[in-house]
Order: structure tokens, then sequence, then C-alpha cells
């Protein structure tokens, strides 16, 4: 009887209920947090390109590079932002060979321009990860034209990509890293609206960026079979970054005060979605694997739109054609 006395006052119970749903949920964040990369690795004297690095998955991609000894080029569209998160990691690291280095994907000359000046400073590159991302935005434009999410999510890393081949193909074996989601499983490559120019759905237009990193990955690995340089795409799962920014639903007073604690849980923080980069990244056992999908530090079926081979030539010719890189010596 002492014990159910004890229930009866209500801030005893009410306090018992708060301390066992804070509990649940604490327990419910760590099974979510998914598979970790704990191998060992030595990257020094190697060089990295992460995009979109000075904050959430990137940023803590190139914090345990650098604590791994590596080389690495942060490529960033805000440079204050940028070198605020150089800062920090070179201090916790002790490690000072982390560089920031401009360089917008909504803009092709930007990345061009990026891609002289590393090649200026650097002749070899051995692991590129293509980070950045921008999710479910209003439809705007590139500066050069092209939709938003496609042209940041897809287009820039496109022509990124094939600028820096020929140094991952003297620095073999190396390897590209594309970061894209499960939310390609929803995608849709509209080859008769590509741009969303007739119309607009800001989360149809995030899902085929999506596909379009997985199709882009499986045709890269494709034509660079036999050269030493692999291609690799993932999903990061659901993280807790600056990604969701534009999503209302996440940024009103509403949210914030009750729907963020609700879905706090179930969210990795970026640390965690970083770990499968990682693994993509610096697995000695995935030096020769090319063309796959990974999550949670796994190998994983993509969508059957992931694995249509015409859809992803005939993708592959537009964003030649979009984006102008010089030509590509690799196997067709």
């Amino acid at each position: 009887m002492g014990f159910f006395s004890f229930l009866k006052s209500r801030p005893i119970f009410w306090l018992s209920v708060t301390g066992t749903t804070v509990g649940a949920a604490c327990a419910i964040k760590d099974l979510m947090q998914g598979g970790k990369f704990t191998k060992k690795t030595d990257e020094t004297n190697k060089v990295f390109i992460v995009t979109g690095s000075n904050s959430g998955i990137g940023k803590e991609t190139v914090r345990e590079l650098a604590k791994r000894g590596a080389t690495v080029y942060m490529a960033c569209r805000d440079m204050k932002k940028c070198e605020e998160a150089r800062e920090e990691i070179v201090l916790e690291t002790k490690n000072k060979y982390v560089y920031c280095r401009e360089c917008d994907l909504a803009s092709l000359d930007s990345i061009r321009n990026f891609v002289a000046a590393f090649k200026r400073e650097q002749k070899t590159l051995n692991i590129l990860i293509n980070n950045a991302g921008v999710m479910r935005c209003p439809r705007s434009l590139t500066k050069d034209g092209f939709e938003m999410q496609l042209g940041v999510n897809h287009m820039g890393h496109f022509l990124l990509t094939t600028l820096l081949l020929d140094l991952l193909k003297n620095s073999t074996p190396s390897r590209i890293v594309n970061v894209s989601s499960l939310a390609h499983t929803r995608g849709e490559i509209n080859t008769g609206d590509l741009n969303s120019e007739k119309s607009y759905d800001e989360g149809k237009a995030y899902s085929q960026s999506k596909l379009a990193n997985v199709l882009f990955t499986r045709e890269l690995a494709r034509r660079l079979a036999g050269t030493g340089v692999t291609a690799n795409a993932l999903h990061p799962g659901v993280v807790d970054t600056e990604l969701f920014r534009h999503m209302s639903f996440f940024s009103n007073f509403f949210a914030g005060l009750f729907v963020k604690p609700l879905f706090w849980p179930f969210v990795k923080t970026a640390a965690n979605g970083a770990q499968t980069s990682l693994y993509a990244a610096l697995d000695p056992d995935l030096e020769l694997v090319s063309g796959e999908y990974f999550s949670d530090c796994q190998p994983k079926e993509v969508a059957p739109a992931g694995t249509d081979t015409q859809t992803a030539k005939w993708l592959w010719a537009v964003s030649e054609k979009w984006t102008n890189p010089p030509p590509i010596d690799v196997k067709k």
C-alpha cells in the first residue's frame, strides 16, 4: 500500500511519468543511431574533398577524417561558416591540413574555379565525398537556370566529379562517394520536364534529385570499371541537420514546441549520420566495390528505378549537355 500511496501524490506521479518518458525516448534514440564505422585507418598523406562541410554530416565527416590524419578540403558556399567550422576542427584534432575553399554548387563557374584552384594546389585526390544538398526548397533557380534541388544535388556534383576524374584516376585506388537518400525510392526522372518548368512539387523535385544521385553513381561506376576509381552512393539516415530548414513544418513555433521533441528520438545526430559516408570512403574491404548503395554501414538494395540503365544513360547525356564538361576519357 505504501507504494501506491506514494503514487497518489500528483507531483510525484507526473515526475515519474516524465522520467519514464524521457528514458524511453533516450533508449529509442540510441536504437535509431544506426551502424557505426569503427575500423581504425590511417589517412595521413591522403587528400579528400567534402562538399557542404561547414555543418551537419559534412562537418562531422571532416572532423573524423582530420582525426585520422587526412588532408581535407572543405568545399563550401558560405566561407564564414566554413572557416568557423575549420577552426573548430583544427583546434580539436590538431590537424592543420584542413582547408576552406569556396565552391557554390549552384554556380557552374564557381565549381570550375574551385577545381582549377584545387589542381594548382594538389596533384592527387584520393576521395571525393559529394555531400552537399538542399531539400524541399521553394522553387528557385541556380545561376545557370537549373531547378535548385536538381542543380545543387545532381548537376553541380556531376560537373565537379567529372572535372576531378583525371586526378582521381592518377591517385588510384581512389573513391567517389555520393550522399543520396532513401527518398530516391519515391523518385522518378521526369524526362519530359526534368527542370520542373511545367510544374513544380518540392517533394517530387527532391526525390528526383536523390534518384539522380543513384543513377549517376551506377553509370559512373560502369564507365570507370577497371580504372581503379570506384563510385558508391548511400543513405545517411534521417539526420538532425540544417537540411530541414526549408520545411515550414519543422521551423515554426508550434513545431519547435511540440513536434520536434516528438521527432527527436527518431533522428540521428550529425556524427552518427556521417558514419556511412566514412564507411564508404574508408573501409578497406570496399576498395574494389563500385556501383553499390549503402545504409547504416551495410549494402542495401536500391529502388527498381535506381537500376534503370537506359534512364541512367539518358540522364548522363543530359547532364553533359547542360554542364558542358571537357571530354571524359572513361569507358563508354
